[in-house]
């Protein structure tokens, strides 16, 4: 048996666990994204109408940086999940795990922490 170092990439069991793990996250990810755009959609429930002008100025200024928030939050979310999937496309292609600067195996710790990362430490400081 290759020592791990020794490895151009994962095994077949090790894809399908990081596959699991990968599937789990976007699951959470997708329900997450869908909270997001649910917030997004729904009209303030802190109504304003029983409020003087000056406060539903004030309360609209609030909300409109609120929506601004929750819409960078939706784009990061959205970006993550594309990244997830693409991982999920490697993962098919047998080319998971493998860094996209040096060619070495990424380790299991980095990929199980970031697992749609294409770079192993070595290659991302370097950046």
């Amino acid at each position: 048996m290759k020592v791990e170092n020794e490895k151009t990439r994962y095994s077949e069991s090790d894809l399908q666990e990081f596959k699991a793990l990968i599937l789990d996250k976007l699951r959470s990810a997708k329900e997450e994204l869908n909270a997001l755009a649910t917030s997004l959609s729904s009209p303030n429930a802190n109504g304003t109408d029983d409020t003087a002008g000056t406060y539903k100025t004030l309360e609209d200024g609030s909300a409109t940086l609120e929506k601004e928030q929750i819409n960078q939050l939706a784009a990061r979310q959205k970006k993550f999940i594309d990244q997830l999937e693409a991982a999920l496309v490697r993962i098919e292609n047998k080319t998971y795990g493998i860094c996209r600067e040096t060619g070495k195996l990424i380790p299991k710790e980095r990929l199980r922490a970031v697992p749609h990362t294409t770079l192993t430490m070595e290659a991302k400081l370097k950046q």
